[in-house]
């Protein structure tokens, strides 16, 4: 039996000042993924800080906060068998010097820290990560 995976990306505030938007988005559809819900917003430091808050700790934490709070973002929660991994093979290497051909951040990062695109990198994370963006009745059926 085959079973569907949910999971939730964002397309960063670099990505949307490049108007990266529309190609990111076809990306998902080449690749199997089914659209549950989209929206744009712009979250506060606070909010980026709840995010990722499992990060606080690390160095990068603030410039992380500071700069997902910059601007606008493209918040997705995506539905395909394997979505989890899927995507992270599809966004690339963090490091775009790193991804692969092909990738998301190869085509759109300019760096690590302004790297396009953020995606679950576990099933429980994206239970999280939805519903910290995702009301349940927002989700297509």
């Amino acid at each position: 039996m085959k079973t569907l995976q949910r999971t939730l990306t964002i397309i960063k505030p670099d990505a949307v000042r490049r108007n990266a938007i529309g190609d990111i988005i076809e990306q998902f559809e080449k690749n199997g993924f089914r659209i549950l819900a989209m929206k744009m917003l712009q979250i506060s430091k606070h909010q980026a800080e709840q995010f990722y808050a499992v990060h606080a700790s690390r160095p990068f934490f603030n410039t992380l906060t500071d700069f997902m709070s910059s601007g606008s973002l493209v918040v997705l929660a995506l539905e395909k068998e394997n979505a989890v991994a899927d995507l992270r093979k599809l966004m690339g290497a963090t490091n775009p010097a790193n991804a692969e051909d092909g990738t998301i951040r190869r085509k759109w990062a300019t760096n690590i820290e302004h790297n396009a695109i953020h995606g679950s990198d576990a099933e429980d994370t994206a239970r999280f990560e939805l519903s910290f963006f995702f009301a349940g009745y927002e989700l297509a059926k």
